[in-house]
């Protein structure tokens, strides 16, 4: 027992550390690890990847307050944009995880390794959209968080490799678009997750201590670690080179996504 909470710890540092380095989500980090980690400890397979992803968002439900709140105190978010797109993200959220909890766990690992090499493209290539010129409607603005939120629940992040490109496209600044997608993390994280904990209910052969499709003793060792490592990120991020180190990141994405499809 001592050295599962140890691996979770490490995994909470970890991903703190990056998402305080690299402005990324820790879900990129979180969800394959504990898919490996949950396959070590004999979780029911058929359950792996939706128990990683439920744990990932529960997780990113507790940190995303921290990011919104210090994004807000920099006047970094938009809120009159954050409060037209949080509907739709709301439902999108939702939907997503009742939909993932539906998909065989090698699909959902199958979804996942595709995104993960997606997003290790976009930092190697640091692709960044350019600005439309428009202003988006509200029906395009909650079509778009709709999918943002659903999209966000099958693949267990907190919407940022999304709805950061969206906001910027939108021609929103790329700080405020930063910001806002830090405050909008917020409502994928608690709807996700709330999908996934009714999901979760009433299957037989979960480990104990889960609550719904989450793993409460790897969402509070993470929680705890990620929230201590995350100003350190942030703090490394003004002294080291942050355009290599994020070449190098983008490489460890595509040797965690290989290893994942290699497991499919």
């Amino acid at each position: 027992m001592i050295s599962e909470f140890a691996f979770y710890l490490a995994t909470g540092a970890t991903a703190g550390m990056l998402s305080g380095l690299f402005g990324v989500g820790g879900g990129l980090i979180i969800v394959p690890v504990l898919s490996f980690l949950f396959a070590s400890h004999g979780f029911p397979a058929a359950h792996i990847m939706h128990m990683a992803l439920a744990t990932s968002l529960a997780t990113i439900a507790f940190t995303s307050i921290s990011s919104a709140h210090a994004h807000h105190l920099r006047g970094s978010v938009n809120i009159p944009i954050a409060l037209r797109i949080t509907p739709g993200i709301m439902l999108g959220s939702l939907l997503g995880a009742l939909l993932a909890s539906q998909i065989d766990t090698t699909w959902l690992k199958g979804v996942f390794v595709v995104f993960i090499f997606y997003v290790g493209t976009q930092m190697l290539l640091e692709f960044t959209p350019s600005p439309s010129g428009r202003n988006p409607g509200t029906i395009l603005i909650q079509c778009a968080g709709t999918l943002i939120g659903a999209f966000s629940s099958l693949v267990g992040i907190g919407g940022g490799t999304l709805s950061v490109p969206f906001l910027i496209y939108c021609s929103y600044p790329v700080r405020e678009a930063v910001g806002t997608s830090s405050a909008i993390g917020l409502p994928i994280a608690v709807f996700s997750t709330a999908g996934y904990i009714m999901a979760g209910q009433g299957i037989h052969g979960l480990p104990q201590f889960s609550f719904g499709f989450v793993y409460l003793p790897a969402l509070g060792s993470i929680v705890l670690a990620s929230v201590v490592t995350a100003p350190f990120g942030a703090w490394l991020a003004h002294r080291l080179p942050v355009a290599t180190l994020k070449r190098l990141f983008a490489l460890l994405l595509y040797g965690i996504g290989a290893k994942m499809a290699l497991s499919l």
